[in-house]
Order: structure tokens, then C-alpha cells, then sequence
């Protein structure tokens, strides 16, 4: 396999379509107060979490129900300008940018819980709910969703990037969990995919189709998913080892003897540094695992002590357990902010981030040569993991007024990428392709599946007005 060179994975140069003024117009006119063309509200739709900078949309629709976002659609595809999907702007792959220029659809007022259905464990829910909200409006119920990415991301944007997160070892990820969804299609069409029900075998599979479409096939207004019972015990806590490599094959002893562990996660002593002074904490500085157990009373224990005697036959020290709800908040909150603990660590700094994916035998040899590359290039980083089911981050923190490091940072990128693909594995596991991993996903389907994306997306948006220039370049 041939490595990739920097340039596959640099923002596309794109030229921006151009924006017809009778467009604005025409939306104005239907949204009045919802339409906005001010600079300020553009740039805010223009950025999310990526390193790319490139101009704003030329304006922003605040779609507050599945009607607007079908008349939002219906006009651009008149004039046949972009419409981007916007939820809270928590993408690190350039999802939310306007490469092509166009409107973006912020989805964000269409918030409502729409229907609990507690004997069936699902719910139904539009697009701008995110998921504390989510587990807020249900708590009373008993129930919980578990798929968190870091940031409070929208259930929509989850579902359009088939996001997981620390719990996805134990519940799976967007794709396992997502049952139903209703879309506006390019032509501005509502279409529903799915039920309720616990299995179909009626016709294509378009939920699994639209569930990681990252926009590019329809905008999502409606997610119907799955629910848990909350569990009667949870015990959380903290293991340091001497080295990385003795923490990795714990959590892949772990995982081979099948111990339902809920959460499974990675930090090295570096990271940890930069999680201690940025969330005020004093965990020790070393390589860490931080995980959580779900289940019985019994069940829980019996879970905690033969990991614990797992991570003893590696060298782990005596596990610091945080005993109240308030302390697990507080950990897994750390947790969730390490991306912000890096980026605080470097003012001015841009994070390129990493998503490999390996199969769990094979995630010592991907994870330990990564962070040695990136140790030996002396490029400042950071280490997180959802290493239970064998997914890790690095981001490399660049300064973005100094070409040579953006150029080292892609260098490492694409080493740790090829060799994850040479080991099985892909190249996100959850933050989806958008503008960075383009010729990565090439390196890992081959063109064939490639066209054959390309394919489907031609078909159902034969002028490429939705989220263009995001997985592959038309």
C-alpha cells in the first residue's frame, strides 16, 4: 500500500457556487426573523472544531421544524446552491464549512423530545436534541442513552457522523442504536426510514444508509433510538501502569476474556499533565486507564476484581475508585474535555486530529509506534483512547502560522493511518471522513467502493446541493 501525501488530505480547493440574490430573497421572505446573511452569525456557521479556515456560508436558516427544513431545501435546489447541516458546530473533520459556499441549515431550535416510548426502550426526537438533554428528559423514566462523544453533540449530527464514544465498548455506536429516521431528501421530500420495531427485513436498508452520510444524502429532521435501563450499580475508577504498553494489554486481556467492561479509556502521562491543569484535578502522571462498570451489585464486583487482577498481572498500581455520582461526573467529564486540555495546553494552537481504528490483537503495535513517531518528531500531542474496542486519538498540536509543523503533523497523520490500515483496522472509527480523510477512505475501500459512493450520492442529489465536497470530491 502506498502512503498518502499531504496534499490528498488538505482541504480541497473548491470554488464557491454562486448565490443568487433572488435566493436571499426568496428566503427572507419565507423566514423572516429564522434567516440571517449577518457576518457574525455567518462566521459562527462557518467553524467548528477542525484546523481548516476557510470564508463563511452566505447565509444561515434557523429551521425550527421539518417544514422549514423542506422549503429551505426546495429553494436551494431551485438555484442549486449547497445547504449545509448545522447542529452545535462540535465536528472535527470540517463537516459544518461551506467548501462550496451556500446556506447553512442550523437545526438547533428543532429541540423537542417528541415521544418516550419507555416499554419499548426507545425514543424519538428531533435533530437539535443533544445528548445531556436527551438523558435529562428521561431520567425519570429509568432509561439512559449511552453513545457520548466528547462534546454535547445533537443526536443528528451523532447520527450523520455514526459517532460512538467512551461507552461504545459495552452499547455500541450510532449505527447500532439508530432505528429510524425521517429526512429531507435534495429534492426537498420527507421520507421516513425504519421502525420501531427490534428487526425488518423489508427493503434496502436506508437508516444504515443515511446513519453516516455525514449530510451529503438528506437532512436529517427526526432520530428514533434505542434506550437502556439505567444500571443498579456503576462503580468507576482510575489505574496507572508503568508504561503504556503494560495498560494496552490490559485492556486487551479485558476484552479477550470477555468482561463486559462499560468503559475502557486511554490517557498517556502527557495527557494526563494537560488534563490535571486544565480540569484542576491531581490524578497521577503516568499511563492510566480510566473505566466504569455497569450492572448488578454482584455482577459489578465481580467485574472489578478480576480486572483488577488482570491489571496486576501487568503491573498496575491499586485502583482509585470515585465513589460518588458527583466524582464520576467530575472524571468523566476530565475525560471528555482532554481535546480542550490540549488545545488549552498550546495558546494558538490548531489540533490535527486522529481516529484509527484497529482490531483489538492488534492495538499495542498501532497505538505504542504512534506515540514513539510522535514523541520522536518532538511535536507537542496529545493521547486519548476509546481503547476497549481499539479506537485512539493523537492530536498534534500545530501553530497554524508555521507551515512545517501542519506539514510533520500530516506526516505522523499519515503514518499512523497507513498503519492502521495495514493491521486490519480503518481510518475513523467515529468522527466520520468529511474534508481530512478523503484519500484515506480511497486507501481503505479502493476506488471501486469509492465510485460506487459516488454513485449513490449522484443518484439521490443528482446536483450535489447537499453538504458537497464532504467524503470524496464529485
Amino acid at each position: 500500500m502506498n502512503a498518502p501525501t499531504a496534499a490528498n488530505h488538505l482541504l480541497p480547493q473548491v470554488q464557491a457556487r454562486n448565490v443568487p440574490q433572488a435566493l436571499l430573497d426568496a428566503l427572507q421572505v419565507r423566514f423572516g426573523a429564522q434567516f440571517s446573511t449577518a457576518l457574525v452569525v455567518r462566521e459562527q456557521h462557518g467553524r467548528d472544531e477542525s484546523a481548516f479556515d476557510i470564508p463563511p456560508p452566505a447565509a444561515v436558516v434557523f429551521a425550527q421544524d421539518t417544514q422549514d427544513v423542506s422549503d429551505a431545501v426546495k429553494l436551494a435546489a431551485q438555484y442549486r446552491v449547497p445547504v449545509i447541516p448545522f447542529g452545535v458546530g462540535s465536528s472535527l473533520e470540517g463537516h459544518l464549512l461551506a467548501v462550496q459556499g451556500g446556506i447553512s441549515l442550523d437545526v438547533s431550535r428543532m429541540n423537542a423530545v417528541l415521544s418516550i416510548n419507555a416499554e419499548d426502550l426507545t425514543v424519538t426526537v428531533q435533530p437539535g436534541v443533544t445528548r445531556k438533554q436527551l438523558n435529562d428528559e428521561i431520567k425519570s423514566t429509568g432509561l439512559f442513552f449511552p453513545i457520548d462523544p466528547g462534546a454535547d453533540a445533537t443526536i443528528g449530527g451523532m447520527s450523520a457522523t455514526r459517532a460512538s464514544g467512551t461507552n461504545a465498548v459495552r452499547y455500541g455506536t450510532m449505527r447500532e442504536n439508530v432505528l429510524a429516521l425521517e429526512v429531507v431528501t435534495a429534492s426537498g421530500e420527507v421520507i421516513r426510514t425504519g421502525t420501531r420495531a427490534k428487526k425488518s427485513s423489508a427493503g434496502y436498508d436506508l437508516t444504515r444508509l443515511l446513519v453516516g452520510s455525514e449530510g451529503t444524502l438528506g437532512v436529517i429532521t427526526e432520530v428514533t433510538v434505542k434506550l437502556y435501563p439505567l444500571p443498579e450499580a456503576v462503580m468507576a475508577a482510575t489505574c496507572s501502569f508503568n508504561s503504556l504498553a503494560d495498560a494496552v494489554n490490559t485492556t486487551i486481556q479485558i476484552i479477550q476474556l470477555g468482561i463486559p467492561i462499560a468503559r475502557c479509556e486511554l490517557l498517556d502521562a502527557n495527557t494526563i499533565r494537560m488534563v490535571n491543569a486544565h480540569s484542576k484535578l491531581t490524578l497521577r502522571e503516568g499511563a492510566m486507564l480510566l473505566m466504569e462498570f455497569h450492572g448488578s451489585p454482584d455482577s459489578v464486583k465481580e467485574q472489578v476484581q478480576t480486572v483488577q487482577d488482570i491489571a496486576a498481572d501487568f503491573g498496575g498500581a491499586a485502583f482509585e475508585w470515585a465513589e460518588t455520582p458527583e466524582e464520576r461526573t467530575r472524571l468523566w467529564t476530565a475525560r471528555h474535555n482532554a481535546y480542550f486540555a490540549g488545545v488549552q495546553s498550546r495558546p494558538g494552537c490548531k489540533a490535527i486530529t486522529t481516529d484509527a481504528c484497529v482490531p483489538i490483537s492488534h492495538l499495542a503495535d498501532a497505538l505504542l509506534d504512534s506515540v514513539t513517531e510522535a514523541q520522536e518528531a518532538g511535536l507537542p500531542y496529545f493521547l486519548v483512547g476509546h481503547v476497549g474496542d481499539g479506537n485512539f486519538h493523537m492530536g498534534y498540536l500545530i501553530d497554524p502560522k508555521l507551515p512545517a509543523e501542519r506539514e510533520l503533523a500530516e506526516k505522523l497523520n499519515h503514518q499512523l493511518v497507513e498503519r492502521a490500515l495495514k493491521l486490519g483496522g480503518t481510518c475513523t472509527g467515529e468522527h466520520g471522513v468529511g474534508l481530512h480523510k478523503q484519500g484515506f477512505l480511497v486507501e481503505e475501500t479502493g476506488n471501486g467502493a469509492v465510485d460506487m459512493m459516488r454513485t449513490i450520492k449522484r443518484a439521490l442529489d443528482p446536483h450535489n446541493i447537499l453538504n458537497p465536497g464532504k467524503i470524496f470530491a464529485l
